[in-house]
């Protein structure tokens, strides 16, 4: 079922608008330095003092309710972002491809993609919880957005955050999957551009590792925000250990 997710009361709020904040804030601040300049030109060190101090709380008291209307304005232009869940068949598909590519790498055969398709969809399970916990927000899985899946998105103020989550078992993720999913993050970011909607995305890698220590040290090292630098989106990347997601999800890791 092709499932649209609407936004509840956000949009039936009334607008606000900046201008009457930045044009009390510039009056304030005009007010106050100049009191500040006329009262240190006449030696009153101390009202000179006072100007200032107010003219930077006039200052702190802008930036406050700049920052909450960005959030306002995030949270009522979600419902123009254009988000469905992922039909049956796309979710089908983006797992064979993981669990094929997980295959190749293990070199493993045909009679094993079953408990292949099991360990994947257990780890991807176990990320998300544990990416949920960490974050402190609820998400919803497989979702598209603006016509890109993702494994998860997540509402964070004014941040979108879509998930990719990826099963690694060698010390490298090619390249080729770093760059498709830095360009459904940026067909998002073009898209919420086009509608206006004032969000910012951001990709987060989920990187699930089953290595030996050594692997892990260089998986690590060669998945670097440097490596990311030039991208047009903001790249958070998260290490986990399928060892210790089941630790803390199935079994009790603190028994002996």
């Amino acid at each position: 079922m092709d499932e649209h997710f609407e936004n509840s009361t956000s949009s039936l709020a009334p607008q606000e608008s900046l201008l009457p904040v930045t044009v009390l804030t510039s009056v304030l601040c005009v007010i106050m330095l100049s009191g500040s300049g006329i009262e240190f030109a006449a030696g009153n060190l101390i009202l000179a003092a006072l100007f200032l101090i107010c003219f930077f709380g006039v200052l702190v008291f802008a930036y406050q309710n700049v920052s909450r209307f960005r959030k306002l304005s995030a949270a009522r232009s979600e419902s123009r972002i254009d988000w469905k869940a992922a039909m049956p068949e796309v979710q089908r598909q983006n797992l064979n491809l993981e669990v094929l590519e997980l295959s190749r790498i293990l070199e493993t055969g045909t009679e094993q993609l079953s408990d292949l398709q099991s360990a994947y969809i257990v780890a991807e399970d176990l990320a998300l919880r544990q990416i949920q916990q960490e974050e402190m927000v609820p998400l919803l899985r497989h979702i598209i957005v603006c016509g890109s899946p993702f494994n998860a998105v997540l509402v964070k103020e004014d941040v979108l955050i879509c998930a990719e989550v990826s099963f690694v078992v060698s010390p490298e993720l090619r390249q080729e999957k770093i760059d498709a999913m830095l360009r459904k993050v940026e067909q998002v970011r073009w898209k919420l551009s086009q509608l206006e909607v004032k969000m910012r995305p951001r990709l987060m890698m989920v990187l699930i590792t089953q290595l030996s220590p050594d692997d892990d040290a260089r998986f690590r090292g060669s998945m670097t925000k440097q490596r990311f630098a030039s991208t047009p989106v903001d790249i958070d990347i998260r290490f986990l250990d399928f060892e210790a997601l089941q630790a803390v999800y199935i079994t009790d890791g603190n028994r002996d």
